[in-house]
């Protein structure tokens, strides 16, 4: 008998408590409830990694050990449970080398495409060049209009000096009677007689025919004359034409002499040396040192170790003879700062100067990357990627880029947006034996690109490198990849789908996710966005509270109707969803300390857009997706200030230049990675709450008496830690064909410190209970230590109070990790000059955290910080003082600035569309 729900018994994984419940098969299934409540331990530590693991284990064991190893989730009992594929954010790759079209798998098809179907182009001349048989060639001249003249050569030299009067000789008396010099039939007699010191062009005659029936037997026999005579090629001039008709056999120009590989899927690959630019190897983008990182401080002078690489005196003394001569020659001495530099002495000390015999500091940088592996990492921090200067970014040799379909080759077409990509697909045409080949390929191509399209990324191109998509981009070209494949009976489990989108894209995702539904799969999807929530078939709400306070069940059920979520009096969610609950915008905004101002910014889609910024407000960038707003904010303005400081980045946006800059004095990216990569980092060593502890204990009198230091009471150092996990409080064992085992240390019994360490106690508290305290237990017990307290009063205020210490960073999910570094910041005690910039915040909070981020962002603001949010939470760009709004569209019809202003400017602003959504929103919650 089928199962219709999959049935959990038991769930003790993580904060669950010991939950049993049931999750409908083949429906569109949402669990929410605030971060940290478990949702994702729900959905992806059980639900998803046990449905892997069971197929796993159904492969043999020597299959197995090919596989990574799962581990078992802690639940009693699951039962219906059907194959599971897991649609995660953090699934972006971050390979250089993976594009959109190759994690999509149509850059596969696209090479076959173009391997089939293109024409060579020669490169220098831009002739087409395509290899014939010698019966197409026939037949594409018997197609000329009946009665129409024309003449059967072969081409012999070309642009050649001398008289070549033994070739004209031997060609007379093979029996032919004429030949064309540099255009002009001549006949064979008398020999022309051609100048010694000239270059000249000499086609064989070789017949005169005209378009007529029964003329193929003759024409067939010239033709292979005229190209064993011409080496392959052969031309035909028709009477009445200005250029020749120009036929090979061979894929060569015969112009130019160009001989160009043979058309197979390989030469269009950027990861095959067949088709890989040779000077990046494919990759799309170079290395180089970049001056600004060699020298950030523009304050300082040579002497003064203003050049990173030189500070020190014994590598700068080998060059100060030949750096004197050179500032002789521009003006600038060893002691001039590099602000007082001419533009031209500023190249001339970077670049070189031949006249003043200076090869420049970064070509003789460049030779220090051959000296070793230690100087080679040193110098690497000086270097930044831009696109690769031969191919220009396409990756490709100069043969693939030769290969045309229409008016494209294979990057121009991958640099359209998948919108017009579409279109232009679906406006080929092709004829004969290629019209066979093209149909198969065309449907492929359609059909994958408008499943991308159908999850709102028609404005992506196929070119674009996944490291610079956002998770939710991600995610959804893996879900477009997910409704192509056609499976059914399968466990889709998402993580927050929706992120990244707008408003206005957000009814296209639901439909898509409805569409993997009706074929009769269950789509599990955790998530916090209202209209998902409002839309699902059934919501499973975790709760009350995060952490240690979550791990409940708080609903099970329909949205609507008895027993619905909107009826539930206990849900968090639903208190949201009825408006009992909602986040109050600000009744008044700051007026600006200032602007920063930029100029010009051209980056990806942006056109040319003059955009300012003030600073000492709460600014939300808003737009829908691929409107331009990471290519404004992190592309253009984050890169440039970063750069301006000696911070490394890569690729820099195109900008004419940025006023007001000076009045940032430090720029600060705050995003969801990870606080740590390990667990032995936790919120405690992150925001150095833990230095202030362990200096509480070694102050005790135990600690004073027996000589201990605060690094005694470090877990990351020998001393004070259980050296038998070395401080880790459990010990991994390897069970080879079976997940391996964490075991608790038998030792230390988990705790991490060693006996002795253990009995120093503070209150009656020792280290490792203070470090399984939650933050809003530790603010009572550390109430008479005002700077640990002010540190975890931060904690609280950003809503992190259910956190224990020492939470493995590994566990925390990406909301936890960003509120937490937001902490670290608020904690310094003054932020003027700081300049904020976060990527959609909201990313993992419930509706009710949202309102704790905005509170926590206006504290930054009124400590004198500046912050630039990028946003599609109306709530958060109802709470913003100065909005700016990209659009109108996505891709290429984005780019500009549709509106700015407060909110309620935004809202009056007939043409923005973000703007319509504030107003709907505002009307809703008033009714």
């Amino acid at each position: 008998m089928k199962h219709q729900v999959i049935r959990i018994e038991g769930a003790k994984q993580h904060n669950l408590k010991d939950l049993t419940l049931e999750i409908p098969r083949d429906q569109l299934v949402v669990i929410c409830g605030p971060s940290g409540s478990g949702k994702s331990t729900l959905a992806f530590d059980i639900v998803y990694a046990e449905g892997q693991r069971r197929y796993v284990e159904s492969l043999s064991a020597y299959a197995r050990q090919f596989l990574p190893q799962m581990d078992k989730p802690q639940v009693d009992k699951i039962e219906g449970l059907s194959p599971a594929i897991s649609l995660e954010q953090q699934t972006a790759s971050r390979n250089p080398r993976s594009t959109v079209g190759t994690v999509t798998e149509v850059y596969d098809f696209l090479r076959v495409f173009f391997a089939r179907l293109g024409t060579f182009y020669c490169p220098e001349c831009g002739r087409p060049i395509e290899a014939q048989t010698s019966d197409q060639i026939i037949d594409q001249i018997l197609d000329l209009p009946e009665g129409t003249k024309f003449i059967l050569m072969a081409p012999l030299v070309d642009h050649q000096k001398g008289t070549h009067l033994d070739r004209l000789k031997k060609l007379k008396a093979q029996g032919f009677a004429r030949v064309r010099i540099n255009g002009e039939v001549t006949p064979l007699e008398p020999l022309p007689q051609l100048e010694k010191n000239k270059k000249h062009t000499i086609d064989l005659v070789v017949d005169r025919l005209v378009s007529k029936d029964g003329l193929r037997t003759r024409l067939a026999d010239s033709v292979e004359l005229a190209l064993s005579y011409g080496g392959g090629r052969l031309q035909v001039q028709v009477v009445g034409e200005d250029k020749d008709r120009v036929f090979s056999t061979q894929s060569v120009c015969p112009t130019c002499k160009i001989s160009l590989p043979e058309l197979t899927p390989q030469l269009f690959s950027f990861n095959s040396p067949q088709g890989a630019c040779p000077r990046c190897s494919g990759i799309g983008s170079v290395e180089y040192f970049e001056p600004n990182l060699l020298a950030p401080n523009k304050g300082l002078s040579l002497e003064g170790g203003g050049l990173l690489p030189w500070r020190r005196e014994s590598v700068f003394g080998r060059y100060e003879e030949r750096l004197k001569k050179l500032g002789k020659r521009h003006k600038f001495t060893l002691k001039t700062p590099f602000e007082d530099y001419s533009q031209e002495a500023w190249e001339a000390l970077f670049f070189g100067d031949a006249g003043a015999g200076w090869e420049g500091v970064v070509n003789v940088l460049e030779m220090g990357m051959g000296f070793g592996s230690v100087w080679r990492d040193e110098l690497s921090r000086y270097r930044q990627s831009r696109p690769c200067p031969e191919c220009d970014g396409a990756r490709l040799k100069p043969a693939a880029l030769a290969v045309r379909v229409g008016d494209l080759n294979i990057y121009q077409f991958c640099s359209l947006p998948i919108s017009r990509a579409l279109t232009w697909l679906e406006t080929q045409e092709f004829s004969g034996h290629k019209s066979f080949i093209a149909e198969p390929l065309l449907k492929e191509l359609i059909h994958r690109l408008s499943f991308l399209a159908n999850v709102g990324l028609d404005y992506l191109s196929l070119a674009r490198n996944m490291s610079t998509l956002s998770g939710g981009e991600a995610q959804r070209i893996r879900l477009a990849g997910q409704l192509g494949s056609g499976l059914v009976g399968v466990t889709y489990v998402l993580d927050e789908p929706s992120i990244g989108l707008h408003p206005r894209d957000n009814q296209r995702l639901l439909d898509t996710l409805r569409n993997l539904q009706s074929r009769g799969n269950t789509v599990l999807v955790v998530e916090h966005d209202e209209a998902t929530i409002r839309s699902a078939d059934h919501v499973l709400e975790l709760g009350p509270g995060s952490g240690r306070l979550g791990g409940e069940l708080v609903h099970t059920g329909p949205v609507r109707g008895e027993g619905g979520l909107l009826t539930n009096p206990d849900s968090l969610t639903a208190k949201y969803l009825r408006g009992d609950l909602a986040i109050i915008p600000p009744t008044t905004r700051r007026e600006s300390k200032g602007a920063l101002k930029l100029m010009g910014a051209q980056t990806n889609n942006l056109k040319n857009v003059n955009c300012e910024i003030p600073l000492g407000n709460l600014v939300c960038v808003t737009g829908v997706s691929g409107s331009g707003k990471s290519s404004l904010v992190v592309d253009t303005l984050y890169k440039h200030l970063a750069l301006a400081r000696g911070i490394k980045v890569d690729n820099p946006g195109l900008i004419r230049g940025i006023e007001g800059a000076e009045q940032v004095e430090k720029i600060i990216e705050i995003d969801q990675t990870p606080i740590g990569r390990t667990p032995r980092s936790n919120p405690a060593t992150y925001t150095k709450i833990f230095d202030e502890i362990r200096n509480i204990f070694a102050q005790t009198p135990e600690a004073k008496a027996r000589g201990y230091k605060p690094g005694r009471f470090s877990f990351n150092v020998k001393g004070g830690r259980c050296e038998n996990c070395q401080g880790d409080g459990q010990i991994r064992v390897e069970m080879h064909f079976l997940p391996d085992i964490y075991v608790t240390c038998d030792v230390c019994k988990g705790k991490r410190y060693n006996r002795e360490t253990l009995e120093v106690t503070y209150k009656g508290k020792n280290i490792a209970d203070v470090l399984d305290m939650t933050v809003r237990e530790a603010l009572a017990f550390f109430e008479n230590y005002p700077a640990l307290e002010r540190r975890l009063t931060v904690l609280k205020e950003v809503g992190l109070e259910y956190l224990a210490l020492g939470q493995p960073a590994t566990t925390l999910s990406g909301g936890e990790a960003q509120r937490i570094k937001i902490s670290r910041e608020l904690g310094k005690r003054s932020l003027p000059g700081a300049l904020y910039i976060l990527d959609e915040p909201t990313t993992g909070l419930h509706m009710h955290e949202v309102g704790k981020l905005i509170q926590v962002l206006h504290k930054l603001v009124d400590r004198g910080a500046s912050v630039v949010v990028i946003e599609h939470n109306i709530d958060v760009i109802r709470a913003a003082d100065h909005v700016i709004d990209l659009g109108p569209g996505g891709g290429e019809a984005g780019g500009c600035i549709v509106s700015k202003g407060t909110p309620e400017e935004i809202m009056n602003d007939p043409d923005s569309v973000t703007g319509s959504f504030l107003v709907a929103e505002a009307t809703e919650a008033i009714a």
